[in-house]
């Protein structure tokens, strides 16, 4: 799909100008670019908001390393009175990213409803390809349900997003979860989810988009399959498209723009999620490219995308529950 200039919302434009001279990330080199500038930038950065604190917890890896886990929550958390607790999974298209990096929309959950939010440092796939990223995942989720009362969480109210590969990384850690029946999952919050490695559909085949474009998504997928990458051996914990079912699988919210690759499979899964009897909140925005929310935070999209989002998210707070 070419995407014009005038395909982008008018608040996006000039955005969208700056970012496809500036902002391609489509080979390897760029994504290990981008991850040494990244964590140049934000590493070991606490959050901005004093209300909030942060505090990092190291935990034993399968291969036998450590994971550092960021743990983000109200200073005043009060005894006895647990609250939501939120896995987030960083974007970055698998290879590039930190926890950090997220902080602006954590402080704005916790803002909106109290939570404690866990983000882990998965391995990129430049490490460690696929399971290494769900494996991190899943073992941050059940160390987060094995200590709910020390986190100060609801045993019954575990929730887990992320944005782009780290949705993409939520709705496959929630099928495992449902399909292992390992730890009970009350919502699902994949935003512009990165979900299909065939790339086949109308919305990735050839997209030109700013920011993130089909090139960009055949080297992140390359990367993080490996050997297996172009062939029907592809797991659909890995690429959640390929998921038999989606029946059993918790209520989700999200919100994509209709010009980014991802488009079609955001809408295709939540259309099944539908349809399978699965509370499914999807907000699409017009003429908006991948990230736009944080690639262009004061336009107007941006904004009403963080707003109807915060407002969902305050609502599934009060409503899902396992």
């Amino acid at each position: 799909m070419h995407v014009s200039l005038k395909m982008l919302a008018p608040d996006l434009r000039w955005p969208g100008v700056k970012l496809r001279l500036f902002g391609r990330y489509d080979t390897p080199a760029r994504f290990r670019q981008l991850q040494a500038a990244i964590t140049r930038q934000v590493y070991g950065q606490a959050p901005q908001d004093p209300a909030i604190v942060g505090r990092t917890v190291w935990l034993p890896r399968r291969d036998g390393g450590r994971l550092r886990v960021c743990v983000y929550r109200p200073r005043e958390l009060v005894a006895g009175q647990p609250v939501t607790g939120l896995l987030w999974l960083y974007g970055g298209g698998y290879a590039f990213g930190l926890p950090e990096a997220e902080l602006p929309l954590i402080e704005r959950l916790i803002q909106t409803s109290p939570t404690v939010v866990v983000v882990p440092e998965y391995r990129r796939s430049f490490t460690a390809p696929f399971p290494a990223a769900l494996h991190d995942a899943e073992d941050t989720l059940t160390w987060m349900a094995a200590n709910t009362e020390d986190l100060g969480i609801r045993s019954n109210q575990l929730f887990v997003g992320g944005e782009s590969s780290g949705g993409g990384l939520a709705c496959g850690l929630t099928a495992v979860a449902r399909d292992r029946g390992t730890v009970p999952i009350a919502c699902q919050i994949p935003l512009y989810p990165m979900l299909d490695d065939r790339r086949q559909s109308a919305s990735a085949r050839d997209n030109d988009a700013p920011v993130w474009d089909a090139k960009s998504s055949a080297a992140a997928w390359r990367l993080y399959l490996g050997e297996q990458f172009g062939t029907d051996r592809v797991s659909p914990y890995a690429a959640p498209a390929r998921l038999a079912t989606l029946a059993g699988l918790p209520p989700a919210i999200s919100f994509v723009g209709d010009v980014e690759p991802f488009y079609d499979e955001t809408r295709h899964y939540f259309e099944r999620l539908r349809m399978a009897g699965v509370a499914a909140d999807l907000a699409i925005y017009p003429g908006a490219f991948h990230c736009f929310d944080q690639m262009a935070p004061g336009s107007r999209e941006a904004q009403a995308a963080i707003r109807n989002l915060l407002v969902a998210y305050r609502r599934a707070t009060q409503t899902y529950f396992t």
